[in-house]
């Protein structure tokens, strides 16, 4: 699964159970540097039930996104 769950990363244990309960492989994308931004958008909770956050890329992020999970699933 790849997901942008936009703000509620930083703030949705519920988010964090759903991406785990459905137990597939995940990667979390964001457009911008979260990492760069505020301090309360650096820790990504969501990021934790996910094997990868890919963050800044633009929508660069997402065919990035795509191809992990091909490598995962090959």
């Amino acid at each position: 699964m790849v997901i942008n769950p936009a703000a509620f990363p930083h703030t949705s244990i519920a988010i964090y159970d759903c991406i785990k309960s459905i137990n597939l492989p995940s990667i979390e994308v964001h457009l911008s540097n979260i990492y760069h931004r505020e301090e309360f958008r650096r820790t990504s909770i969501t990021g934790l039930a996910c094997e990868k956050v890919i963050a800044g890329l633009g929508a660069r992020g997402y065919i990035e996104a795509l191809e992990n999970l091909k490598k995962i699933f090959k």
